[in-house]
């Protein structure tokens, strides 16, 4: 493991698209528990766990945008989700988290 990685604040993001537990195939805390386990592995510093049960299909999920806000304010560089789709299914929120790679405000997913 390279140093970078050790320095990185990193964001926990673990979503689901529905409250319907029998509609989704890995629950929220599963994904909290296997990327507990990812982080604890690889050294890596979660600072906080966000958890939404919203759909990524849309734009204007609360808890999605109070994290990449708090990202931009420098509270942390990194984000460790479960799976891509966890994060954005829609272009703007995939088009501002490449914008916030592309410009260092966020390092690493």
């Amino acid at each position: 493991m390279d140093n970078k990685t050790k320095t990185i604040k990193y964001f926990l993001y673990a979503r689901k698209s529905t409250d319907e537990e029998d509609r989704q195939i890995t629950s929220i805390a599963d994904q909290i528990r296997e990327m507990k386990k990812l982080a604890h592995d690889r050294g890596l510093n979660i600072i906080e766990i966000f958890e939404e049960s919203k759909s990524a299909k849309n734009v204007g999920r609360p808890v999605f945008n109070e994290m990449l806000g708090r990202i931009n304010k420098g509270e942390a560089t990194g984000i460790i989700c479960w799976k891509a789709d966890r994060l954005a299914r829609n272009m703007v929120d995939g088009g501002n988290l490449i914008n916030m790679l592309q410009n260092g405000v966020l390092e690493h997913i």
